[in-house]
């Protein structure tokens, strides 16, 4: 399953045998009245009863729910499994397209110096990369490499027929213009969706899709959709303004006719912004900067932080996202958790990306990236 219910507490059934008593004294108290003149099958006052009963079963727990907010823990949307669903059928269109018009999509990534970090990344994307049988080819280079050697390389791959997709993991050295290096790039082999051509075909209405669209927020919108959330006509707030994340985010959401608000750090009023909210993207890199009591009883929360907090655990700490999520899961009705939500999608919407532009370069159709 790609949704995990978090256990809830059954207070339905205890909650209507704690009320019958009431029902029934209520009832005892009441000024007799005439009994009709036919016999009944049932009489009156043990349908009435009855009628009571039931409807203090069904709206007594919905009352306190509302009262304490969402009524216990919210679902989880399990950002593992919709990723391996993602890969599964990644890896089917490639089988397809190798045997169809005999083309492997390619994808070349490009490491600058040693950041464990950044290594690590990279070593996941080869894995996914071969696990849906692309063609992976790998550029690494020390710190102190030129940029004028770094363009030189993108040029190269840029010019390799057996490269569909080209990214450059960030972030690179400070003597080295990260901009002016994403720009080299091909349109036609930006695997992260960031150069200015798709980004601006993203943004405006018709025209032409974008060739691939950034990863992180795809998979954002990919796990709604997997989850059976609704857009349209939603409330969508987005907390957090980056080229990577929240703009992106903010307007592919407006594409499905959800009405954005877009917050950051400095938006006056923020709790009260993220309170009117249906959907609430948090991506402002910030440990547990969203409050519990910030979500509106019943909201969706995707939760794209990865931070770390201390905890008394062997590193000395554990990884947490921008939302408290302890306290945002007993109202929302779900929300992503950290890890293990978002995180696992970003390298999935990758693997789309560059099956995109290895189908674009075969004069084939791209494949949403979303629903329509």
């Amino acid at each position: 399953t790609m949704e995990r219910a978090v256990p809830r507490s059954h207070m339905s059934p205890v909650l209507a045998l704690l009320t019958l008593p009431l029902v029934e004294a209520f009832w005892k108290r009441r000024p007799p009245q005439p009994l009709p003149a036919t016999d009944e099958p049932v009489g009156q006052s043990a349908m009435l009863l009855i009628v009571l009963s039931i409807v203090a079963c069904c709206c007594v727990p919905a009352l306190l729910a509302r009262l304490r907010g969402a009524g216990g823990a919210a679902r989880l949307i399990d950002g593992k499994a919709i990723a391996a669903a993602i890969r599964r059928e990644v890896k089917q269109h490639s089988e397809a397209l190798i045997a169809s018009h005999k083309v492997t999509p390619g994808l070349a990534v490009v490491l600058v110096g040693a950041r464990t970090d950044s290594a690590t990344y990279v070593k996941m994307k080869k894995k996914a990369a071969a696990e849906v049988g692309f063609h992976s080819i790998d550029k690494t280079f020390e710190e102190s490499v030129t940029e004028e050697a770094l363009l030189q390389c993108v040029q190269e791959l840029n010019s390799d027929p057996s490269v569909h997709g080209i990214l450059v993991q960030l972030p690179l050295p400070k003597h080295i213009d990260e901009a002016k290096v994403l720009e080299s790039i091909r349109v036609e082999k930006d695997a992260d969706g960031f150069s200015s051509e798709n980004v601006g075909n993203m943004c405006l209405r018709g025209g032409k899709p974008p060739l691939a669209v950034p990863c992180t927020p795809a998979g954002c919108i990919a796990l709604l959709q997997r989850s059976g959330v609704a857009v349209r006509g939603k409330e969508c707030v987005v907390v957090g303004r980056s080229n990577i994340v929240g703009m992106p985010v903010a307007h592919m959401l407006q594409s499905m006719d959800g009405t954005v608000t877009v917050c950051h750090s400095k938006t006056a009023g923020l709790p009260a912004h993220v309170r009117r909210a249906d959907i609430v993207v948090a991506a402002i890199g910030a440990a547990e900067f969203v409050k519990g009591d910030w979500i509106k009883p019943g909201a969706v929360v995707i939760d794209v932080g990865m931070n770390t907090k201390p905890a008394d655990t062997a590193k000395g700490f554990r990884l947490c996202g921008d939302v408290d999520f302890d306290a945002a899961s007993r109202r929302a009705s779900a929300i992503t958790p950290v890890p293990g939500g978002v995180g696992p999608m970003t390298i999935a919407m990758l693997l789309k990306n560059t099956l995109n532009l290895a189908r674009h370069a075969a004069g084939l159709p791209r494949l949403p990236l979303r629903a329509e």
